[in-house]
């Protein structure tokens, strides 16, 4: 496995296109990537997990022969895939990118995935299966809002940066200050100072509030339309149950209720709009926060041939200083 000092090395050979959910990440990125004379490595936790395509904006098979893409199903979604699995699959894709002489784009909209890759990762005590075990009893007994009400009683800046009903990261934060006696939050500050934007070529693309809530909409309504509802069913019936991870994505908990006659299919369109929007706010937290991206505005005529022009013109005047160790 690559050390932290040496991933960002190979990071800062990379060009990155992020942003919230639903803001056109995926054809803005081929464009770029073609541009580059590049490839594309998926920088998103769902679409690693195989069968999960419709809800998770999956790049389309044409796409994908329009340039080549990484890192999208490497797992089935009855399997723990975790920010350091993928940052070491990363790793392997820079290298084999680089060494065919192509130029590696980075794809996606998972915040903690771009501050793994740019800044480096604390690995942690192993995990304790006794102790997640019974974590796990204890939320089937009282939910999980009250482990997450734990968490931000232990480690209040984690508990910050977590969403309530991300499960496996609550509770390794909680597995890491009863092993360590440190709060996670503690020991993850040594990865959260970065470089500036003018030193980087990450960019995040964004969209008037008003825009990305229209856009949310219709992607949400194009998705039931073209049968999210049938993915879903159709995984449940092959695999009996998916991971926690995979089951709690936007989008497939709230079919999975919906199936469970939990939800009204008017209840289900709303639901999966709102956890959008919520999710959007903390995706936007996230890149504010990071130094290292550029936020790129969106013109209202949305010309992606006039963005990628200037994505490129301001990645090729960065300039690295010397690099930071970590």
């Amino acid at each position: 496995m690559a050390t932290n000092e040496e991933l960002c090395e190979l990071a800062a050979q990379c060009w990155f296109l992020t942003g919230a959910t639903a803001s056109g990440k995926t054809t803005l990125g081929i464009k770029l990537a073609q541009e580059l004379n590049g490839e594309i490595i998926a920088l998103d936790s769902m679409t690693v997990y195989r069968g999960m395509d419709i809800g998770t904006a999956k790049p389309t098979l044409e796409q994908r022969a329009a340039v080549p893409h990484h890192l999208i199903d490497v797992c089935e979604p009855t399997e723990l895939f975790s920010v350091s699995m993928y940052r070491e699959l990363a790793t392997q894709a820079i290298r084999e990118i680089l060494d065919r002489g192509r130029v590696a784009v980075f794809v996606g909209g998972t915040a903690l995935y771009l501050k793994a890759m740019l800044r480096g990762l604390f690995q942690g005590p192993p995990a304790d299966w006794d102790f997640r075990r019974e974590v796990e009893q204890e939320v089937e007994s009282t939910g999980l809002e009250a482990l997450y009400k734990r968490l931000q009683v232990v480690d209040p800046v984690s508990a910050h940066k977590l969403q309530p009903t991300d499960q496996r990261r609550i509770i390794r934060a909680l597995e890491v200050k009863r092993i360590t006696g440190i709060p996670l939050s503690h020991w993850q500050q040594e990865f959260d100072v970065g470089r500036s934007a003018d030193e980087c070529k990450v960019f995040a693309i964004r969209h008037p509030r008003a825009k990305l809530h229209e856009r949310i909409a219709e992607r949400v309504h194009w998705m039931l339309r073209h049968g999210l509802i049938d993915e879903v069913k159709g995984l449940l019936e092959r695999y009996g149950a998916l991971h926690k991870t995979a089951s709690q994505a936007v989008g497939y908990k709230e079919v999975i209720d919906y199936l469970a006659d939990k939800l009204s299919l008017d209840e289900l369109n709303e639901r999966i709009v709102v956890r959008t929007r919520r999710f959007v706010r903390h995706q936007e937290t996230w890149f504010r926060g990071m130094s290292e991206c550029r936020m790129i505005d969106v013109p209202a005529e949305n010309d992606s041939e006039q963005l990628v022009e200037r994505i490129i013109e301001l990645g090729k005047a960065a300039a690295p200083r010397q690099h930071r160790s970590v």
